[in-house]
């Protein structure tokens, strides 16, 4: 996979910093005050090692970034009849110290198609923007695509979670179920974040065989 980059802000109680946000798909990269910090999920963004911030520079919790605010806006491509097109999606993200708040604004064409306010995952918020999308138009990140899915438990993290089966792409076609998803799990080609698209994509079946443990999209069994 490349690299991509994505520019934003950082905010906390010690003042607003312009950043750049680096991921591979999996991995999160971010330099904030001139410390790297780094991370599968956004909520476990830690200082890299060997390289510990100044104390007091920042608010950590068990290791990672918290009490602090994320903003940034990367390009996402969207089938519209068909035809991939680039949207920008705008991401804010509040790390707090009891659990973290999201939401996301999809641009496309002059409209605005939106999340709640305060979403608990990169999940559940997509879906409430697929949601709302007019017909025919649909979006193309590994969340949607037919060959994700998260372990069949109850709970799930913010972000990076998200099983990719692209390797065992046959197998997947026929899972139906959690009891399928875990028979396979030791198939999976790695975890992606939510937001990433690759070539591969495909989209999500609605119902039936390749639907997996989570069902159709935007649809969510857990």
């Amino acid at each position: 996979m490349t690299d991509e980059s994505w520019a934003g802000w950082y905010r906390d109680r010690h003042g607003s910093s312009a950043v750049i946000l680096t991921t591979d798909g999996q991995q999160l990269r971010i330099r904030v005050r001139g410390t790297d910090f780094e991370g599968v999920s956004f909520d476990g963004l830690g200082p890299v090692a060997g390289a510990p911030p100044e104390e007091g520079v920042f608010d950590l919790v068990d290791g990672a970034l918290s009490d602090c605010v994320l903003e940034w806006d990367l390009p996402l491509p969207v089938l519209v009849t068909g035809t991939v097109r680039q949207a920008t999606l705008s991401c804010l993200l509040s790390l707090r110290r009891a659990d973290p708040d999201l939401y996301l604004a999809l641009h496309l064409d002059g409209a605005v198609y939106e999340s709640n306010r305060a979403e608990g995952d990169f999940a559940a918020a997509l879906a409430t923007v697929q949601r709302v999308l007019p017909p025919g138009i649909y979006l193309q990140t590994c969340i949607a695509c037919a060959f994700s899915d998260y372990f069949p438990t109850p709970l799930r993290g913010l972000s990076g979670g998200l099983a990719c089966f692209r390797g065992a792409k046959d197998a997947y076609r026929d899972a139906a179920g959690g009891g399928d998803v875990a028979g396979l799990w030791d198939r999976r080609t790695g975890f992606v974040q939510e937001i990433w698209s690759c070539r591969e994509f495909e989209p999500r079946p609605a119902e039936g065989a390749g639907t997996g443990h989570r069902g159709a999209f935007p649809l969510e069994l857990a």
